[in-house]
């Protein structure tokens, strides 16, 4: 496993995690004084290993159709798509 890769994709990963709407969610159903939180840990961390293998697979896939280049761009208009919208709508 190449080290740096790892963590290139580790950090781009977490930063883009943090603070947003799973995250928020996790910690409210952690709040509940009658769950365990390990429960919590292990159903949260289970879902996001889901939801990243259903990106790895949706992405593989892609790769064997688009090129890696106009995926970047797809990704890249999407993401300004996203933020605009949000501008539009603050």
């Amino acid at each position: 496993m190449e080290i740096k890769i790892f963590f290139s994709i580790f950090t781009a990963v977490f930063i883009a995690e943090l603070g947003d709407k799973t995250q928020l969610a996790t910690m409210l159903f952690a709040s509940d004084k009658d769950v365990s939180k390990w429960l919590v840990f292990f159903a949260a961390s289970a879902a996001l290993v889901v939801a990243s293998g259903i990106g790895v697979l949706a992405g593989s896939l892609l790769s064997s159709y688009i090129s890696e280049r106009t995926l970047s761009y797809i990704a890249g208009a999407g993401f300004m798509l996203i933020g605009a919208y949000t501008l539009y709508q603050a």
